[in-house]
């Protein structure tokens, strides 16, 4: 599932969100009033991966959902997405393998595997 020639991520971009441990995602309430979160993001292949670790009651994944263009920031960098709805199973596989690669030792990883926040994955594509 990759993107036409130059729509995708760069190397260098998918690399950044990779090495990076914690991003901010701002999103846009419903009277456009912008904000940020400290989120985590996993890159697995051309994709990136995010999901809601307090669940489907946390402002930014509910703010997602109904506007789904966001902004990721990462170490400065501002990368505009478009928040698409990953519940698939594969999508929610790659996420998960993400979480425990990237994050093995750190105590709040369960949490981002554990069943009930499952279908809360997003797929940010590059806007």
């Amino acid at each position: 599932m990759g993107y036409p020639s130059g729509m995708g991520y760069s190397q260098e971009e998918l690399d950044l969100i990779d090495r990076t441990e914690e991003v901010e995602i701002e999103t846009a309430g419903d009277a456009g009033v912008r904000h940020r979160t400290i989120i985590w993001a996993v890159v697995d292949g051309d994709s990136v991966f995010v999901r809601s670790y307090r669940g489907a009651h946390a402002r930014w994944y509910r703010e997602a959902l109904s506007n789904p263009s966001v902004t990721l920031h990462v170490d400065g960098r501002s990368l505009s997405a478009t928040a698409v709805p990953a519940s698939d199973p594969g999508s929610i596989e790659r996420t998960s393998a993400g979480f425990l690669r990237k994050y093995p030792n750190d105590p709040a990883t369960p949490r981002m595997v554990r069943p009930e926040v499952l279908d809360l994955t997003f797929r940010l594509d590059p806007a």
